[in-house]
């Protein structure tokens, strides 16, 4: 669980990506669709791993998936998605740790399964990341496919271009800072706040990030048994990564 997201950033998850909610929807669709999926031609089961406050789970309801378990570990955001998921009875959220999730899923059911908005630099090291790949290799139906979405941190910004502003209005303002490390970059995201005509307020929060490449996951997927491994530019300056699960 990261306590991050509940005791911080999950109160303005959706407004730092500077779009009302439908939109963001209709950005993943587009993902989505860049990626070759289309409507369920399997077992109609998805999996959306990290969901956040549901952008990928409602895009991927939009498109006929007859279940779509939403995992994530925080609370608020699932909440926020069950407000936006009413008319979608597809949906089912689900509130727990997504390789805990992805490692007890029926092997061979899932037509298909997301990781998307850069979850999988979530993860808390290399070895999460090709367990992971294992577990949906394992739980992926013959010819399922598995959509990666997450940035490419490898490259050390330097000095001030380590500041990244994420999003500013009137009353809020969302910057973050970024340390490197070989392995991780430690992200603080710093938020200034005011009510009205009030002194402004600075709260902060930090957590960490994967530096994994394009090509260490494209490989990994391989090893662990998928085929068609492409990689490709995706929204906000993510790398998009899909793959097919190996007949037997």
């Amino acid at each position: 669980m990261n306590p991050h997201y509940d005791g911080f950033l999950a109160d303005h998850y959706t407004w730092m990506f500077g779009a009302p909610y439908p939109d963001l929807v209709e950005e993943q669709l587009g993902a989505l669709r860049q990626a070759g999926v289309g409507e369920p031609n399997g077992t109609g089961l998805a999996v959306d791993l990290g969901c956040g406050s549901g952008f990928q789970s409602v895009a991927l309801a939009r498109m006929g998936y007859q279940t779509v378990l939403a995992v994530d570990s925080s609370a608020k955001l699932l909440a926020e998605l069950e407000l936006h998921a009413s008319d979608h009875r597809a949906i089912r959220v689900i509130h727990d740790d997504l390789s805990q999730v992805a490692a007890n899923l029926p092997a061979g059911t899932v037509e298909l399964a997301v990781c998307m908005g850069d979850t999988l630099t979530h993860l808390p090291d290399r070895r999460a990341v090709t367990q992971l790949f294992g577990d949906l290799s394992a739980a992926l139906a013959p010819g399922g496919r598995v959509v990666l979405s997450f940035r490419d941190l490898t490259t050390s910004l330097t000095g001030t271009s380590r500041f990244i502003p994420v999003r500013a209005d009137a009353d809020s303002i969302l910057t973050c800072f970024l340390e490197y490390e070989p392995d991780v970059v430690t992200v603080h995201d710093l938020l200034h706040q005011r009510s009205g005509q009030q002194e402004w307020t600075l709260s902060a929060s930090s957590y960490r990030k994967l530096r994994i490449a394009p090509e260490w996951v494209t490989d990994h997927l391989t090893e662990a048994g998928f085929r068609d491994v492409r990689q490709a530019p995706a929204p906000r300056r993510m790398t998009l990564v899909t793959a097919t699960r190996q007949q037997p």
